[in-house]
């Protein structure tokens, strides 16, 4: 089934890769913005949280793994997937609006109870700070190629990031001009050679100007000084990281990933020392486009445990 849906004035359609995305389209108004859900299975549940530039297309072949035996929700954040995209001035585009909606998202779906949460890039800051203020709900964390504080002290800050978040002449004609952070993840961010249809998902959202603008608010919202808007948020996450149980968490990580490097794993498992983790040699930033079986099969099993 091909699904349509009208952003912005700008026609969005699954034509073309609808195959590899067979879902039903849930939404929920979030202060007069539609964020678009998905919500397929029964049985425990199960958030999975998107980063930067992907959406809820990324999560497809968990949904598929997972929904015989769980409850599983995927939002696109607002300016993502099949969400609403509106100005800046018409939305915040911080994190800590990501978690407010993430909040919203939780308390409609499953206002009580515990959920298990799969976080990936932007999603695992997001997704940890939402944890981090309901632990008493957290069952379990699948954490996947993504930061749960500030950068490390052997990684310097990618240049091409700090290119789009400090120079406006160089990030608004390149990302939202050209899309070339959407289409450049296309090729730097899996190791294997991504089918045409799987380009075309991961894509198709950010099909005009107006459509790319959470790519460029994301990475300007990196906060890497106490003046930027998201240092508390993050700087919350760093402190309190250690108060997550070691056996509660399960990390995968693509070794190949060109931002989330192998120095982030390693500070995530100083910080949780015994937490499991699977260190995948030949994948990269989009570990689930890399390995999808290998990473379902894990996932299944530990949250089946």
């Amino acid at each position: 089934m091909v699904k349509e849906r009208i952003i912005n004035n700008r026609l969005l359609s699954t034509k073309g890769f609808a195959p590899q995305y067979p879902f039903a389209s849930h939404y929920l108004d979030i202060n007069g913005h539609a964020l678009h859900y998905l919500d397929e299975g029964s049985g425990p549940p199960v958030l999975m949280v998107h980063g930067n530039p992907t959406w809820s297309f990324y999560f497809r072949h968990l949904v598929l793994r997972l929904s015989n035996t769980c409850r599983t929700l995927v939002p696109d954040h607002i300016g993502c997937g099949f969400s609403d995209k509106p100005e800046p001035g018409a939305y915040d585009y911080t994190l800590a609006s990501r978690v407010r909606d993430l909040d919203a998202l939780v308390a409609h779906t499953v206002p009580n109870g515990k959920i298990s949460l799969i976080l990936h890039d932007w999603g695992g800051m997001i997704g940890l700070a939402w944890a981090l203020d309901h632990l008493d709900r957290v069952d379990k964390l699948v954490i996947t190629n993504t930061a749960g504080f500030f950068l490390p002290e052997n990684k310097r800050f990618p240049i091409i990031l700090w290119m789009i978040k400090h120079m406006h002449w160089f990030a608004v004609p390149a990302i939202l001009g050209l899309n070339l952070f959407s289409v450049g993840a296309l090729f730097l961010g899996a190791h294997t050679r991504l089918s045409a249809e799987t380009k075309k998902g991961l894509t198709a959202p950010y099909n005009s100007w107006k459509n790319r603008i959470a790519t460029l608010k994301f990475v300007q919202d990196i906060p890497l000084t106490e003046k930027d808007r998201s240092w508390p948020v993050v700087d919350r996450v760093d402190r309190n990281l250690e108060r997550i149980l070691p056996e509660q968490v399960l990390f995968l990580w693509g070794a190949k990933d060109f931002v989330f490097d192998t120095r982030f794993l390693d500070e995530f498992l100083r910080r949780l020392p015994g937490a499991e983790f699977h260190l995948f040699a030949d994948a990269g930033h989009y570990l689930f486009e890399d390995k999808p079986k290998e990473t379902g099969d894990l996932i299944h099993r530990f949250l089946r445990t």
